[in-house]
């Protein structure tokens, strides 16, 4: 492809310190991620029926505070302890929580991220300091007087210490937003941002940074701005019409289908690979992102929840009463801006590149016509994979593939489907599923992922075969492995 060309010159590998801020921000997103129902459902809900929402219902609006007090603090603590040691420490920790939940009068998300985990954390330690110690007979006993006590302690402790520790940081949080926002420095932060995304820091970022301090200003405003800084799809937007438009080969033929399910479906992993294709890009999504930023401080634009995932659609549904044109207003002027400067840029890298465009497409076009007997299939699956910047080699016929991301929602599933697909057309009977890269079983056998998740996928399922790719809508590696792979079963016949 002509595309592996230009990625010749973007790190493969990542730092062990990259790897593990990644995995960090992974998890962070991970106890977030799996509750974007409930949060949506009360980002719903106020937008529809607080006194200043779209149909006022008093009755109705009584369910906003309860939800965003206790239920959404619970759910991410459960989930959090869930995380780090199942069920038995997601009951723990929702019981810690509790404690930082009343012991605070901030809403306690942040709080919920800390004491959960850890609250897992150290009943797994003392299950692991009593096994093999509790006397035939007192087992049930001891588990569940365990989970008991060491819930309750902890969460005397939040209440006493964490709750208000906590509750103090969000309120500084809080405030500093509001000075940035107050003088304008606020469309600075896309500088941070967009290159974060593209690192697939976009769930820590949205989930676990902006979000807090986003609730906390609908409480007091009925709106947050924080909720657009990284859900915005207009930078990424105007990438994928700019490769759709100016564009060549597999590039340009994919950007139109990546145009959907970015803009309506809101997967904007799948704007990344085509960014880290052309590293100058970066400075579109910048800049697009810190226009589209000054337009909402300057209207003051904002949304009542996080939009989740970041479509259009979701963006339209949080938007207050009266709040629609900002927004629609900044993503638009973070599109423009976005495809202006990447007009320039891909023009340039296809003037330089015309030929090689042009030769990697004839010998990709050369291996999809080639077919024969069970030597040339395992001489063509060869060719292919040298044509790749990374051989696919089938060892053993794998009994499960798995796709992962980084919150094994979105464009995991995508791979997943399209895979199916091809295996089904290959007469191939393997099942295929999709997952967070932080909840790869260890039993893991073959596992597709992005380039940029290949050391954190090593570092949970260190004896799978894994199998890394630019953009999950190529075709091409699952082309090369299908044809690995009928060259494995053709030698097993």
């Amino acid at each position: 492809m002509a595309t592996e060309k230009s990625l010749k010159n973007v790190p493969k590998k990542k730092s062990g310190a990259k790897a593990g801020v990644q995995k960090f921000g992974g998890f962070l997103s991970g106890m977030v991620m799996p509750n974007i129902g409930a949060f949506i459902a009360w980002g719903l809900l106020t937008a529809l029926f607080i006194p200043t929402g779209w149909i006022p219902n008093k009755a109705l609006a009584s369910l906003a505070s309860p939800m965003i007090t206790f239920l959404l603090p619970l759910l991410i603590g459960y989930t959090g302890g869930t995380l780090v040691y199942g069920k038995r420490g997601g009951v723990v920790a929702a019981i810690a929580t509790m404690g930082v939940i009343v012991g605070s009068s901030v809403t306690m998300f942040l709080g919920a991220m800390i004491i959960g985990p850890l609250s897992a954390y150290l009943m797994k330690k003392f299950d692991g300091l009593v096994e093999g110690k509790v006397h035939e007979g007192f087992e049930m006993l001891v588990n569940t007087f365990s989970a008991g006590i060491l819930g309750g302690i902890i969460s005397v402790v939040g209440f006493f210490a964490i709750g208000p520790a906590v509750g103090a940081l969000t309120t500084a949080l809080g405030q500093a937003a509001l000075w940035i926002t107050k003088v304008k420095l606020l469309p600075l932060i896309a500088v941070v941002v967009e290159p974060g995304k593209i690192l697939f820091l976009n769930n820590a970022i949205n989930h676990g940074i902006f979000d807090p301090v986003g609730i906390s200003q609908v409480k007091e405003f009925g709106k947050s701005i924080f909720f657009l800084l990284e859900s915005d799809p207009g930078p990424g937007l105007g990438i994928l019409l700019a490769y759709w438009i100016f564009g060549k080969g597999t590039e340009k033929e994919s950007a139109p289908g990546a145009v959907i399910i970015h803009f309506f479906g809101g997967i904007h992993e799948i704007y990344f690979p085509y960014v880290l294709m052309h590293p100058m890009l970066l400075l579109s999504v910048i800049f697009g992102g810190m226009s589209a930023d000054l337009v909402f401080v300057l209207t003051g634009a904002g949304l009542v929840a996080s939009p989740a995932p970041g479509s259009i659609i979701a963006e339209i549904l949080m938007c207050p009463k009266g709040g629609l044109l900002p927004v629609l207003a900044g993503i638009l002027t973070g599109t423009v801006v976005s495809l202006l400067i990447s007009m320039p840029i891909l023009k340039r890298v296809n003037l330089k590149n015309t030929d090689d465009n042009s030769f990697e497409m004839a010998k990709e076009t050369v291996a999809q016509m080639k077919s024969g007997s069970k030597e040339e299939k395992s001489t063509e699956a060869n060719e292919t994979a040298e044509n790749t910047d990374k051989a696919v080699s089938v060892d053993e016929i794998p009994s499960k593939i798995i796709f992962a991301c980084d919150a094994g929602m979105g464009s995991s599933a995508m791979g997943e489907t399209i895979l199916k697909k091809k295996l089904k057309e290959a007469g191939i009977d393997i099942a295929v599923s999709h997952s967070a890269v932080n909840e790869l079983p260890q039993d893991a056998e073959v596992v597709f992922t992005q380039e940029s998740l290949e050391e954190r996928a090593k570092q949970i399922v260190p004896n799978a075969h894994i199998i890394t790719v630019e953009n999950f809508l190529d075709s091409t590696p699952y082309d090369n492995y299908i044809l690995a792979l009928k060259a494995k079963i053709d030698q097993q016949k």
